[in-house]
């Protein structure tokens, strides 16, 4: 019998043929929506670290890291996001590796060890090794399909369990709710890249098993600790008590949950302990429906971190309620439009590359406004995009960039013309069929 010849490989100029025309341009929306809230309210919560003769430096420093993000955006966009999955285990190691430094040789902030400095530029990895996990997961699911069939190899959901494991385990110490995100985000794309029911019950079992023991031994082993001069300062900047910093983490977490489910909280007498959310309760409460207006903000001054992790109830304050529900809907309708492409692709890797990085901002901006609005226990979130923090703006820009690049390059499943080049693109290993369309 004659041997079956192998189909040659086309030459990579087939990328101009699964080119779509344009990235798309609701994502693009968002963007530029977010943009503007972004620079308009990052000004008005800087006032803080605003000094004298320096009334504009908080704000150029946030637009530069904007526009180094929107270079991003437009260099990412114009890739083809096979390239980006070549990329993508690099990005993954050197995200851990960066985390990893954090722990053994990080600078400190707010008492826990999370930014590496570099000069003067201060990189916080956490927000890195966030996004690189959902893309992680985007990787290992494409190559992990089982044909014909809506799953994934037991090999695939083991590999996706350990990533969320390790990046975990580099995170707990930073706070519970980036520990959450990541593995609410690593769920959530296992059950859209066709993991079965029985692996995903398996997953969430393992999750809610580890997370208990962690929990529990920590909440036993929690104990006091002498404030170092660092805590004491940090104590005395924020005008808060330094028994507030002095203690493990795990005291932290048993306070601000006690705190969170107390009776009438919104009403308590402001205290040391709770100052942070109380004055950010009152800013909202300012705000009313329409706001007191762009610049008027009066808790700016006096609410701690006003310019990061509390920047949403700046926005309630000075735009109003109906304006900060706008900014909330702007998240939703990115991560609404990231789940239609996801549907309509016919593969799995740009499938699963818009969801997850759509995920991983949505979730952000969503735990970020429910700690803000007295929803979910004190934590430090960013508003992506919104808040300052050049880290986290480059990690959001490329999610964005990402996101671009898959819109404009992936085949859809009408484009059946389309769809056959994209098969001569795409490396074997990841030529699956979308598991969303398989039945």
């Amino acid at each position: 019998m004659k041997e079956e010849q192998a189909t040659p490989t086309p030459a990579p100029e087939q990328d101009k043929k699964v080119d779509n025309g344009h990235p798309d341009p609701y994502i693009w929306g968002s963007y530029l929506a977010l943009l503007a809230v972004s620079i308009i309210e990052l000004f008005s919560a800087s006032s803080q670290e605003v000094h004298v003769g320096d009334i504009y430096g908080p704000i150029i420093r946030h637009a530069m890291f904007l526009g180094m993000g929107l270079i991003i955006m437009l260099v990412l966009q114009r890739t083809h996001f096979t390239k980006l999955y070549y990329a993508i285990p690099a990005f993954v190691l050197v995200s851990i590796g960066l985390m990893t430094l954090v722990l053994i040789c990080g600078t400190k902030i707010n008492g826990v060890k999370r930014a590496l400095e570099f000069g003067p530029i201060m990189l916080l990895p956490a927000e890195f090794l966030k996004l690189s996990v959902a893309l992680g997961i985007a990787w290992i699911l494409s190559r992990s399909q089982i044909k014909g069939k809506r799953d994934v190899t037991t090999q695939g959901v083991i590999a996706c369990v350990i990533l969320v494991l390790v990046s975990s385990g580099l995170l707990i110490n930073q706070g519970l709710s980036n520990t959450i995100l990541i593995v609410g985000t690593s769920f959530v794309m296992m059950l859209v890249g066709g993991v079965s029911w029985r692996k995903l019950g398996i997953v969430a079992l393992v999750y809610a098993t580890l997370g208990g023991l962690f929990f529990g031994i920590k909440m036993m082993a929690h104990k006091e600790v002498e404030a170092t001069p660092e805590q004491i300062e940090l104590a005395r900047i924020n005008q808060t008590d330094v028994r507030a910093v002095s203690k493990d983490r795990s005291v932290t977490w048993s306070n601000r949950l006690s705190r969170h489910f107390r009776l009438n909280k919104y009403a308590d007498p402001i205290t040391d302990e709770n100052k942070q959310e109380q004055l950010s309760y009152i800013a909202q409460a300012r705000g009313g429906l329409t706001g007191v207006g762009i610049g008027n903000s009066r808790e700016n001054a006096r609410l701690p971190l006003a310019f990061s992790d509390y920047i949403y109830a700046i926005i309630v304050e000075e735009l109003g309620v109906i304006i900060a529900i706008g900014v909330l809907l702007l998240y939703m309708f990115l991560m609404g439009r990231a789940g239609r492409l996801a549907m309509e692709f016919k593969h799995t890797l740009p499938c699963l590359l818009v969801f997850g990085c759509a995920l991983v901002i949505c979730l952000q901006a969503l735990f970020h406004i429910c700690i803000v609005v007295g929803v979910f226990p004190v934590s430090g979130q960013p508003l992506p995009l919104i808040s300052k923090g050049g880290t986290s703006v480059l990690s959001t820009s490329i999610a964005l960039g990402v996101m671009l690049s898959a819109s404009r390059w992936a085949a859809r499943s009408k484009d059946s013309e389309v769809a056959r080049h994209e098969l001569n693109v795409l490396p074997e290993e990841i030529a699956n069929e979308n598991p969303v369309n398989i039945r």
